[in-house]
């Protein structure tokens, strides 16, 4: 009897002394929310000089704006999640985070949508694509982005010119030579570069209902036509002139097609 005794006091000690760090813990590592209040608040945005879409000032603008800026306010009020929440719903937020310290401090960090084209079509559209293959609306943003003109819909946007846009994007050579898309009306491809006074015709890019398919088609089209201009650029115009064409046509394989500029 004495021996279950012991045991059961034993046990219950345990217990006690379980529950007694468990909540020591708790109060080491929470804020004291109830004394605390925020005295820092952190925004970090990754690649904000890259993309350069949304900047800290922004952020704290549109905290402020649906009274949820931490700042000097009880922690037990800041709602991380909320602001959290509230930061996914603009357009160029891919994700974001944030969380309170001991110390009173609310950090906050952010990634942006990545865009790779800007769209400004005949029709008078004009926004972003991101790398997702999404839109993003137009906005004070400049960079040196690749400019997609002429006859696009936003489907055709979605399905073709982003690809087309990641597969010139992905070549560093390609990426700093053409600076504009522009597409006909019958979807043929034209390609403006940065250096030479000429555009370059690709013909209509390939098709696939599987988006996968359909970017690997895609950017085996560009690089095989790409290649042979690359091949033209070093061999050809480095000896006749870079302005001596005025069109340069690789529709077809195994020929490049140019047109002589008028004098």
């Amino acid at each position: 009897m004495r021996r279950n005794l012991k045991k059961i006091i034993t046990i219950v000690l345990d217990v006690v002394l379980g529950i007694y760090l468990v909540f020591a813990f708790t109060a080491f590592n929470k804020p004291d929310e109830t004394a605390n209040v925020c005295t820092k608040v952190s925004i970090d945005i990754a690649d904000e000089a890259q993309n350069g879409f949304i900047n800290a000032a922004e952020i704290r603008d549109r905290l402020e704006k649906h009274k949820l800026y931490p700042l000097e306010k009880p922690l037990k009020y800041v709602d991380a999640r909320k602001i959290e929440d509230m930061l996914k719903t603009s357009p160029f937020v891919n994700t974001a985070e944030c969380y309170k310290t001991q110390n009173g401090h609310v950090n906050i960090s952010i990634t942006q949508r990545m865009p790779i084209v800007r769209i400004k079509s005949v029709n008078g559209d004009d926004y972003y694509l991101d790398d997702k293959d999404a839109i993003m609306p137009n906005s004070s943003y400049t960079s040196d982005l690749i400019i997609a003109t002429g006859y696009i819909n936003k489907w055709f946007a979605t399905h073709y010119v982003s690809a087309l846009s990641k597969a010139l994007m992905g070549n560093e050579l390609w990426k700093n030579q053409i600076e504009q898309i522009h597409v006909l009306p019958d979807r043929g491809i034209e390609l403006v570069p940065r250096v030479g006074d000429h555009i370059i015709y690709l013909g209509q890019l390939p098709t696939s209902n599987d988006r996968t398919k359909r970017l690997s088609l895609i950017e085996s089209f560009t690089k095989k036509k790409l290649t042979r201009l690359e091949k033209f650029y070093k061999y050809g115009l480095s000896q006749a002139g870079w302005n001596k064409y005025s069109y340069i046509n690789l529709e077809f394989d195994n020929q490049i097609i140019c047109k002589r500029r008028s004098n």
